[in-house]
């Protein structure tokens, strides 16, 4: 600006050098007092601040009630879910009860033992059947040689014979696989 003003003007002319500087020095000051009128309308770096920390605080607030929320209904349904998780098995059960009801009924009027004895094996052959619908399956250990990840000898007796010697002779209580994992391991004993 101040080259451009010495070609228009005079170049020796000491007055229109000081015009010229003067122009100068008064368009910079307003421009500086127009620029600290900004900043004093302007919010401060520590305001700023303080506005993004509560506004993090809020957010972690929500998130923090979100979670909270989140863990009590997890915990709520874990709950519900583990009064009802035998509710399947239950409800299978529930007409072999009803069965069994039935046979007690019939055997306080019954004469004959022969049908009372034919009716408990049948009840018991429905309950064998819904178990083992569900995954329940019986162990077959007499004979076959003991396996101690499988069963639990009561005792050891004499083997009657050669071969049956570290076998399993005798079940004192059957186990069982649910899923093919025991639930429960047969009580042995085996021939020594």
């Amino acid at each position: 600006m101040l080259k451009k003003k010495k070609k228009e003007g005079d170049s020796d002319n000491p007055e229109v050098i000081n015009n010229v500087i003067n122009e100068s020095e008064q368009t910079n000051g307003q421009d500086q007092n127009q620029q600290i009128a900004e900043d004093e309308n302007a919010p401060s770096a520590v305001d700023m601040l303080k506005e993004e920390l509560s506004l993090a605080n809020d957010k972690y607030l929500r998130l923090y009630a979100e979670f909270d929320n989140f863990r009590r209904r997890t915990i709520k349904e874990r709950e519900e879910a583990r009064k009802m998780e035998g509710k399947d098995l239950i409800v299978s059960l529930l007409p072999v009860l009803d069965d069994f009801e039935r046979a007690l009924k019939a055997m306080e009027n019954a004469t004959d033992v022969a049908p009372i004895k034919e009716g408990v094996t049948l009840v018991q052959h429905k309950l064998k059947n819904t178990l083992s619908q569900k995954g329940l399956k019986a162990m077959e250990t007499i004979g076959t040689p003991f396996d101690p990840e499988l069963q639990e000898a009561i005792t050891n007796i004499p083997a009657p014979s050669e071969d049956l010697k570290g076998k399993v002779i005798d079940e004192m209580e059957k186990g069982y696989f649910l899923n093919d994992k025991v639930i429960r391991f047969a009580k042995v004993i085996v021939g020594a």
